[in-house]
């Protein structure tokens, strides 16, 4: 009996190849790549002017690219741009909302131009909207009177009115308290429960961090990586790393020489050392084989790669890679307004940026591994 056939995977909700825009002399998209999947929050990430909202605007049609080809829902933004907006829900970084008017009549106006019309059912339908973002307290108050969180609630109550397929969040969190910030990204987190798609433009690490299936990172309007945050953990993380503490820190000047241990990295901390192993399976045995050489071990700590980390990781590469590596230098040649900072060099050095040899510029040899 022959087995079901495997389902053939759904085409990206996004797909942006070879996008380039630019403004007057300015290059805000520069050839970027972006693959958007179905029922998944995607995060673009990248400093202010990476072009972050230069890309949303494209997706629904609001610009047009100067080269490349941009497809939402499999549609041409620039020829079914219509149709594309009446798929998609867009909250940006300073919504437009009418200040003089309620709360209520804010959204009564945008089911109007969604086409829902008004009534009793339209008005349940607002309602419902404004309690999922916690504002229905708040229907009948002008908006001039609302907070920014009040304000970026009611947005994101509007962009769901109509039921969208695709969500563009650019900068949901600006001006937000940390409060107000942790419930919003709460709230855009359940989106995906309902079937939809998610894009998140963000700049700050932490908003990212547990949220995004896929992450995006952008700079000078092009795309240097993209992938789950395991996928990019698996690409740019060195493996098991362990930080190891002892009392007396020359005793850890023996942990180059234990089987399993590719590198040993000195720390800012002098009783600290990150310890390279082979594998997770070899941090008991190197931990133990320690002590019975009589280290006082006060501390092992796995070092697992945060997001922050791993966006360090990419931009530092990235910006090693543009000047030959001059940044990684520790011979006194670099520059005084140098942007890479110690902390940009050191996670570069963890993540193994290689030279010519297959090593960091300026770093030491490895030691050979011990089996």
């Amino acid at each position: 009996m022959s087995s079901p056939s495997t389902p053939a995977p759904r085409p990206p909700v996004i797909e942006l190849t070879g996008v380039e825009r630019s403004f007057g002399q300015v290059h805000a998209l520069a050839g970027l790549d972006l693959s958007v999947p179905e029922n998944r929050i995607t995060v673009l990430l990248g400093p202010n002017g990476a072009g972050k909202t230069t890309a949303i605007r494209m997706i629904t049609g609001a610009l047009e690219p100067h080269a490349g080809t941009v497809r939402t829902f499999g549609l041409d933004p620039s020829r079914d741009g219509e149709e594309v907006r009446l798929r998609c829900g867009v909250v940006s970084a300073k919504p437009a909302l009418y200040d003089r008017l309620s709360a209520l009549d804010n959204l009564a106006y945008a089911a109007e131009l969604y086409g829902l019309g008004r009534g009793p059912g339209v008005q349940d339908e607002l309602r419902a909207a404004a309690a999922r973002f916690g504002i229905d307290h708040a229907l009948d108050q002008r908006v001039g009177g609302f907070s920014t969180g009040m304000k970026t609630r009611l947005a994101l109550a509007r962009s769901i009115l109509h039921r969208p397929d695709l969500l563009l969040f650019d900068e949901p969190t600006s001006g937000l308290d940390p409060e107000s910030s942790h419930a919003v990204l709460e709230m855009i987190r359940e989106m995906t429960d309902d079937g939809r798609t998610v894009v998140m433009c963000t700049h700050l690490l932490l908003e990212a961090e547990g949220l995004a299936d896929r992450v995006v990172v952008m700079e000078d309007g092009r795309d240097l990586v993209a992938g789950t945050p395991d996928e990019l953990t698996r690409r740019y993380w060195p493996g098991t790393v362990v930080a190891v503490a002892a009392e007396d820190p020359a005793s850890l000047d023996l942990a180059p020489n234990l089987p399993g241990v590719t590198r040993v990295e000195r720390t800012a901390d002098p009783r600290r050392r990150h310890l390279h192993l082979v594998g997770e399976d070899r941090v008991a045995d190197v931990v133990t084989a320690m002590v019975r050489a009589g280290v006082r071990v006060t501390r092992v700590e796995p070092l697992e790669a945060s997001l922050e980390d791993l966006y360090f990781a990419v931009r530092t590469k990235k910006a090693i890679a543009d000047d030959g590596g001059r940044q990684l230098s520790t011979d006194g040649d670099r520059s005084a307004d140098d942007a890479t900072t110690d902390r940009h060099r050191q996670v570069a050095t963890l993540t193994g940026w290689p030279d010519g040899r297959g090593r960091p510029r300026g770093a030491t040899a490895p030691e050979e591994v011990r089996s």
